[in-house]
Order: structure tokens, then C-alpha cells, then sequence
């Protein structure tokens, strides 16, 4: 079969067969009397092989070095091929994430398109410095978008730069909280300790909805900060979440502090010296545990912790009994 009637069945073109025949690919089996190239089936086959392994996104070179070399293993092409892809789609999904980016901050002309590109290789440097300053020293005084810095707070590992992100965030107001609130739902438990730490940040009753979900997380420290916000918020949604972080020591002052704020009113006090005095009378609380509800009293109002801990004074824990007595007299003398 001469080279135009194997260029019209094969689909292929008849400068691609001879390019095929210079590089030693598919080089046809014989020559007519005039010279022309004449195909045998054989070399057809070659042919539509070749064109399969170009599909898979082989170069050339590698369909060579596939279709004559023994030693060449399948496997190896196979897994060649899937990291050459793996590559090529982080790549696409790196730009269709900067894409977005910049299409979400509605850039006016092309220098908006240039700035938010600045901001973008800023955010996303190896380098944390130059992460840093691009929060902190925005060029041309223009605020990083709320989208970028919501997404940046979610990837960033170092603890200065996330420090900076969330503070640039917070004063940017509530327009990231719907970034930051899929973060809170994610999979993974430091993208979620992230998100709730920036939130904790934010003001709004968005911000505090999304903390108080987080309350029913699976994850100590998730759980913790998400109580710890809630509760600074006044909402009494976080009073069992707070008890129990004394109880199991987990940010354990802190809660303690957050407990006494909201106890200052009469209608979530008692409802919380109830639940401290129920873990003092635990069957199951050890006597770490039971020192740290003791110290937790202390930030009780003290017309309320004054009889609890003159009771602890009796305690047969020693160390509670001592610990109880010591907070009972701070408490009067300050009266």
C-alpha cells in the first residue's frame, strides 16, 4: 500500500509517515519500482501503534525507545506516564486556583489584573518573609483581598505569617467567613485548627454560628479554641464544652477564665456552678482533675464560690482541702 492510500485509512498525514520513516519509527517494508514508499500490514500495525502510544501523551522519543528496546518494561512506561500527569494536573489546578482568584477580586483594567498576580506570588513565595511583608506592606496601599487572605490562612504553616494573615483578616471584616468556614469543615484537622483560630478573630454572628458547629468536632484543639470563642461571645452554647476542658486539663485556665466571665450573669451562674460542682462530685474525677475545678471556683463570682470552697476546706484530698481554703481566703480579703 502506497503512503497516500496509508495516509487516507490511517488518519494519518503523509508528512507525519515520513517524519515516522527519518526518525526509524515506521519505516515501510519496501519501495516500488519508482520509488515510492509501499506499506505492508505489518507496518501498518506499527503504525496505528504508534499512534496509540502518542495518545497516552508519549513523546516520540519514549515510543522509539518502547517499541525496540527488550528491557523496556510496561510498568515503567505506565507509571512514567501517570507522574507526568499527576504533574501537569497540579499544574492546570494551580493556575485555574489563580485564575479564580483573580476573577472573585473583580480587578478594574489590567493593572488590578497585575496587582492581584503580585499578591498571588507574594502569598504563595517559599519564602515566609516574603509572605509576611506582602500582608503586612500591601503595594500601593491597596488591601489584599478578603478570598486570597481566607485561602492563604488555611494553607500557611509558619505561626508568624499565619499570626500576620489573621490579623490582615480580621480587619478586612467578615467577607472571608465563607472561606474560612469550608475550612472548618474539611477533612483535614489542621486546616480546620486554622480556620477556627481566624474565626475566633472575627466578629459577626456568621463567624460565631460556624465556631459553635465546630463545638461537635472530633478534634481536641478544633473543639477547644471553637469553645473558648463561643464562650468570649457570651453564647452558653460553649458551658459544656468549657467544663469539660477543665476537667481534662486541655486549656484548662483558660476556660476556667471564659466560665467566670459568663457566670457574671445571674442567669447562666448558677446554671454553671452547677456543672462544676457535679464534676467535683464525679465518682471518676481524680485529684488533678478535682485541683483543677477547685481553681476554676475562683473565678466564680464569690458570693457563689464562697460556700462551695468552704466545703472543699473539709475535702479529704488534702491538696484540695488546702487549695479550696487558700482560694476561700483570697476571695474574703478581697471582699
Amino acid at each position: 500500500m502506497l503512503i497516500g492510500e496509508v495516509a487516507r485509512r490511517s488518519g494519518v498525514s503523509s508528512r507525519m509517515l515520513r517524519h515516522y520513516d527519518s526518525l526509524g519509527l515506521v519505516r515501510p517494508t519496501g519501495r516500488t519500482v519508482g520509488g515510492y514508499r509501499e506499506y505492508s500490514d505489518e507496518d501498518i500495525r506499527r503504525i496505528f501503534h504508534v499512534e496509540a502510544l502518542r495518545s497516552l501523551g508519549l513523546s516520540l522519543r519514549q515510543i522509539g525507545r518502547a517499541l525496540e528496546d527488550p528491557a523496556f518494561e510496561p510498568s515503567d512506561l505506565v507509571g512514567d506516564l501517570i507522574r507526568r500527569t499527576e504533574e501537569r494536573l497540579k499544574r492546570e489546578q494551580e493556575l485555574l486556583e489563580r485564575l479564580r482568584a483573580v476573577d472573585a477580586s473583580a480587578p478594574l483594567g489590567w493593572e488590578g489584573v497585575l496587582r492581584i498576580v503580585e499578591l498571588l506570588h507574594g502569598l504563595n513565595s517559599p519564602h515566609a518573609a516574603r509572605r509576611q511583608q506582602t500582608v503586612l506592606v500591601p503595594a500601593e496601599d491597596l488591601p489584599v483581598p478578603t478570598e486570597l487572605l481566607a485561602e492563604a490562612v488555611l494553607s500557611e504553616a509558619d505561626l508568624n505569617v499565619a499570626g500576620a494573615l489573621r490579623w490582615a483578616l480580621a480587619r478586612a471584616g467578615g467577607d472571608g467567613v465563607a472561606s474560612l468556614a469550608a475550612g472548618a469543615r474539611s477533612e483535614n484537622v489542621d486546616v480546620r485548627r486554622r480556620a477556627i483560630l481566624a474565626l475566633a478573630g472575627m466578629p459577626g454572628d456568621e463567624a460565631t454560628a460556624v465556631l459553635a458547629e465546630a463545638l461537635a468536632d472530633s478534634d481536641t484543639t478544633v473543639r477547644g479554641r471553637a469553645a473558648l470563642a463561643v464562650g468570649s461571645r457570651g453564647e452558653t452554647a460553649a458551658v459544656p464544652a468549657l467544663v469539660r476542658m477543665v476537667v481534662e486539663g486541655t486549656l484548662d485556665v483558660e476556660a476556667a477564665e471564659v466560665l467566670g466571665t459568663l457566670a457574671r450573669d445571674a442567669g447562666r451562674a448558677d446554671r454553671i456552678m452547677s456543672a462544676l460542682a457535679d464534676e467535683l462530685a464525679a465518682p471518676t474525677a481524680d485529684s488533678a482533675t478535682r485541683m483543677r475545678l477547685t481553681q476554676a471556683l475562683a473565678e466564680m463570682p464569690p458570693a457563689l464560690a464562697r460556700d462551695v470552697l468552704r466545703n472543699l476546706a473539709e475535702d479529704e484530698d488534702r491538696a484540695v482541702a488546702l487549695l479550696a481554703s487558700a482560694l476561700r481566703g483570697l476571695l474574703e480579703a478581697g471582699e
